[in-house]
């Protein structure tokens, strides 16, 4: 399959949630180590690859990513989709897999209402388990929602969220969502949804979330954002959506880039590069 065309370079951007597991391949991704180096030309500096699936395979998988890559960090955890399959087994190995220092979150985790392809109760329980492991562990937490947005809010205040904080990832919500998540001390992640001409709940709160607490995302390999939607969604989209957001917040996108970028590293304790304003890292240096 012939590589999509690279956007024009935005130095300094993170992309803080993509999936780089060995079965997109099957959809069309190239391999990981090619998928990082493209987004590298387009500027991305650091690299949160998150490891969820029906098994711990994706999960180790993320983790050997990031050991191999210094501008890559892991997240690892079990998607509510697949909670009904997170037994003691799986749920040990996510844990020991947790404390890996190259993790620097626990997630995705959360409730997925939509299609409910695990049992709610199952799915609640195993949020649950998993916001504890992150408080073992001290590392934020991040979180899918969908149809389920207040619950989830919800469950993160009784289980002592707040002290850990962590990332709505693929923004999805309302406004209300968005004050009561930014007052748990949670940031918000957009992805390529944002830039969907139907997305405008989404686009509000967009504009109106502190430029200190967004980042950017690009859920690959899902939710290509405009110009190209419909394709295979690789890190390096994710200069279009960062670049969406400065048009709609009318300021310039180096400054979503960069700031965006820090904001991924205080969220992740530091584990993400992130260049000053002025200079680059090169990947292969652990700063």
């Amino acid at each position: 399959m012939a590589a999509l065309p690279l956007p024009a370079p935005l130095p300094g951007v993170v992309d803080s949630h993509c999936h780089l597991d060995p079965k997109y391949d099957r959809k069309g991704q190239p391999a990981a180590d090619e998928v990082l180096a493209r987004g590298r030309e387009s500027g991305i500096v650091g690299f949160v690859v998150v490891g969820v699936g029906e098994t711990p395979a994706e999960a180790r998988h993320a983790v050997s990513l990031a050991r191999a890559h210094a501008d890559v960090v892991a997240a690892v955890g079990v998607h509510p989709h697949d909670a009904a399959l997170a037994d003691d087994a799986v749920v040990d190995e996510i844990s020991a897999l947790a404390r890996d220092p190259r993790v620097a979150a626990v997630g995705e985790i959360g409730l997925d209402f939509h299609y409910d392809r695990s049992p709610r109760d199952v799915q609640r329980a195993v949020l649950r388990r998993f916001v504890s492991l992150a408080r073992d562990v001290q590392k934020p937490i991040v979180i899918h929602t969908r149809e389920a947005g207040q619950e989830v809010l919800q469950i993160l205040e009784d289980e002592g969220a707040r002290s850990l904080g962590g990332v709505i990832h693929c923004f999805s919500e309302d406004l209300p969502f968005a004050r009561r998540a930014l007052d748990l001390g949670f940031d918000l992640s957009f992805s390529g949804i944002v830039t969907f001409k139907t997305a405008l709940a989404i686009q509000e709160v967009a504009r109106f979330a502190p430029i200190d607490r967004i980042l950017v995302e690009t859920d690959a390999p899902y939710l290509a954002p405009v110009p190209m939607r419909g394709k295979t969604c690789e890190p390096a989209m994710v200069v279009h959506t960062a670049r969406f957001l400065a048009q709609l917040r009318q300021v310039p996108p180096e400054e979503i880039a960069l700031s965006s970028a820090e904001n991924a590293r205080r969220r992740f304790r530091g584990l993400v590069p992130v260049t000053s304003r002025d200079s680059r890292p090169s990947p292969h240096s652990r700063t």
